[in-house]
């Protein structure tokens, strides 16, 4: 088949939304021809030398960006959002002109994994799919209390801004455009069936390398570990580790538990204060951003990850917990929700943030005092992770979802030429 992609967001070697575009396109390709839409501005020399050492002759980028203002995305975060937006209008222009030409099967918007901003190539005369789209998760009420000013301000702002999108007669023309709108979440899901869709299903947006899934499974699920736990992120409110903080004082552990807390933002001297009210200043040890190889190394020396985020979209560091058989403790809230199961860790219901402490505390417990239930979460969040999570497996289910498209849409035009 001959498949458009729009990647706003796409660079080899990296996490997040570029991430997420690089690998889609690249396992697509394995299967299919794919032209991708994308800026020149800061993925285009990775992406050409990454090529220029494992060509893959499928796959043909179209760099391409604002013909006035095109690098107002560097303006700020407002100005970002405002040059993403034009850039989808473009887009359709450049994906039109393409379509005239190469005549393509299929048009899939991948990055960024925005449910709220639209992608003009639901224009296309082809099926289109949406996504996975993200952002419709937010932070339960009751976990406001321990917000500050600033970071209610922030929360507000977010709302604000993800009904804007919503009321968007173009983002609804998208969403209802769509052959296909994937939500990385049930509460994104929601949002997309509120705004018209009417074929959306829950697809996480994150995956694996298998060179990374097999680079992690180095460590030992039965093998013992230092009574050790480990949060992973930038240090914002809605990350929540001050509950991971709270939970790790509540669990009753032995005096040589260590917690380690590895990141930075603005919240690092608030967490920094709380660890020493809490009277565990001595067991928590905070450690700047490294190196992936280094901090994939600290992650297999602990047991367990705490990620107690409010309203993630997605989290490569869960998948990656489980691909190291690491059981993952995190709130019962966003895509950490939809990666972790019963089988391979906790997910703690957040009625208010005293239950989610004490719901974290005692999985903490368990963790530390079970080694057999250890290596059985462990186990089954490999195998989870290879199921599910791994970029060929994904690639191949991207595939096919393709193929049953097309054989839809010759169908469709076959029963309308005999009608």
């Amino acid at each position: 088949m001959k498949v458009l992609i729009s990647a706003y967001a796409c660079e080899p070697g990296r996490g997040t939304e570029l991430g997420v575009g690089w690998n889609t396109v690249r396992e697509v390709a394995r299967y299919h021809e794919v032209w991708v839409l994308t800026r020149p501005d800061d993925g285009r020399e990775a992406i050409e030398a990454e090529l220029a050492r494992n060509p893959i002759s499928n796959l043909h980028f179209v760099y391409f960006t604002l013909p006035i203002w095109g690098g107002g995305w560097k303006w700020g975060q407002g100005a970002f959002q405002i040059h993403y937006y034009l850039w989808q209008i473009v887009a359709y222009f450049v994906a039109r002109k393409l379509h005239r030409e190469i005549r393509f099967d299929m048009a899939h918007h991948v990055t960024f994994v925005k449910y709220s901003t639209p992608s003009f190539l639901s224009l296309l005369p082809i099926p289109f799919i949406f996504g996975p789209v993200g952002g419709g998760e937010v932070a339960p009420k009751p976990f406001y209390r321990d917000f500050s000013r600033k970071a209610k301000i922030y929360e507000f702002l977010r709302d604000a801004t993800r009904w804007l999108g919503e009321i968007d007669p173009f983002t609804r023309m998208t969403v209802r455009r769509s052959a296909i709108a994937w939500a990385t979440t049930t509460d994104t899901a929601k949002r997309l069936q509120a705004m018209g869709g009417t074929n959306v299903q829950v697809l996480s947006q994150v995956g694996l390398l298998p060179e990374e899934v097999a680079q992690l499974e180095q460590f030992s699920v039965t093998e013992p570990v230092p009574l050790r736990f480990i949060s992973i992120g930038r240090f914002l409110h809605w990350k929540g580790f001050h509950l991971g903080l709270q939970a790790f004082a509540q669990a009753n552990l032995p005096p040589e538990a260590e917690y380690w807390i590895v990141g930075k933002g603005p919240e690092e001297v608030a967490l920094y204060t709380l660890a020493t009210d809490l009277g565990i200043a001595a067991q928590v040890k905070f450690f700047p951003e490294m190196p992936r190889t280094d901090l994939m190394h600290k992650l297999g020396t602990c047991l367990a990850l705490v990620h107690p985020s409010l309203h993630d979209s997605g989290a490569f560091v869960c998948l990656e917990a489980m691909a190291a058989g690491r059981p993952v403790i995190c709130l019962d809230l966003g895509g950490p929700a939809v990666q972790v199961t019963e089988e391979t860790g906790f997910k703690i219901a957040t009625t208010n943030p005293e239950t989610a402490i004490a719901g974290m505390a005692a999985a903490m417990h368990r963790l530390a005092t079970e080694p057999e239930l250890r290596s059985q979460l462990g186990t089954a969040g490999r195998k989870r992770v290879n199921e599910f999570f791994n970029w060929s497996t994904k690639g191949q289910f991207l595939s096919q979802v393709y193929e049953t498209l097309r054989s839809h849409q010759r169908g469709t035009h076959a029963d309308s030429s005999g009608s």
